[in-house]
């Protein structure tokens, strides 16, 4: 049995580690909302910066033997990485044409969403209080776009895109993962590099690619160094999810996400004078509410489906 102390110390680089995710999390939200405000970097490139220092990243880890690549057929792949990038292009688009609250509860809309396209295309069968709390998410987010004083009707198609791609994301990523044999490094391994060539074929297409605006335009050093900033602050995301993921569980994750979000939004009206209506307010505690009493059920139906497995002779 371990000792105390062992205990201690395990529970301290568990506390570290989810104390260093809420920060790089929430950096990540306000400082690509701050290179938009303040310095008008154009957003597909941005996301291309992500895309090539994350798998810098990655080729770096997987050479001090963290993770171990695998093989994999790039065919497999390719709606994949495409996906890849239109989840990252349209949650960064709305984040640029949305307030910090409507982007950060647009995504809450996330769950209902893979829950409709598992149940209709997959044919997974979800418990009636799972389904119930989607209304409370629902409406909240509802409430909170229809009274938000900055209202953007592009930024709620941003949005609406946004939330329909990473569902389709997060649901292709499970069924690759269990196809292929592969945990979500080694995905993101090969994922990343077809992203980027894949940006690199777009961006010339949508945004200026040299001179005023254009990613290797006149930028000032302070706007390369947030850019440079934000990409390795995206790595550091990811390698800190897949590392609280691995030490704990996915409901941990999931259940420290909701703190997260709280302090997401309540940064948004303070750093970048958000205004908040009553109406946008209660939507907030609505969707709040939805969120905690999905997690709840889930892991209510997770520990019931453990201790099944333990009574069985």
């Amino acid at each position: 049995m371990a000792s105390l102390a062992d205990r201690v110390r395990g529970n301290g680089r568990i506390a570290a580690g989810l104390l260093f995710n809420l920060l790089v999390s929430i950096c990540i939200v306000f400082l690509n909302k701050w290179i938009y405000v303040h310095h008008g970097f154009p957003n597909i490139s941005l996301t291309l910066v992500h895309f090539m220092v994350t798998w810098l990243g990655l080729y770096i880890c997987q050479k001090l033997d963290i993770f171990a690549p695998k093989t994999l057929p790039p065919t497999k792949l390719l709606l994949l990485a495409l996906s890849f990038c239109g989840f990252v292009v349209f949650t960064n688009l709305s984040l640029q044409n949305n307030t910090i609250g409507t982007y950060q509860l647009a995504k809450a809309m996330t769950t209902p969403v893979i829950i409709a396209i598992q149940t209709f295309c997959y044919q997974k069968s979800f418990s009636t209080r799972i389904k119930l709390t989607l209304i409370p998410i629902t409406l909240g987010v509802i409430l909170n776009s229809y009274y938000d004083v900055k209202f953007n009707f592009l930024g709620m198609v941003f949005a609406a895109l946004g939330v329909l791609v990473t569902s389709l994301y997060q649901v292709w990523v499970g069924a690759k993962q269990h196809e292929l044999q592969v945990n979500s490094m080694q995905l993101l391994y090969y994922q990343a590099p077809m992203s980027s060539a894949m940006l690199l074929v777009v961006v010339p297409f949508f945004e200026p690619v040299f001179g005023e605006g254009g990613i290797f335009g006149p930028w000032s050093p302070s706007a390369l160094l947030m850019v440079l900033l934000s990409g390795v602050i995206a790595f550091m995301v990811n390698l800190s999810i897949y590392w609280i993921i691995g030490n704990t569980s996915p409901v941990t994750y999931n259940m420290f996400g909701h703190f997260k979000f709280c302090i997401t939004l309540c940064g948004g009206y303070v750093l970048f004078k958000d205004p908040l209506s009553i109406n946008q307010g209660l939507g907030i505690l609505c969707t709040l509410f939805g969120i905690l009493a999905y997690t709840h059920f889930k892991l209510s139906e997770q520990e019931g489906s453990k201790s099944k497995l333990v009574q069985r002779p």
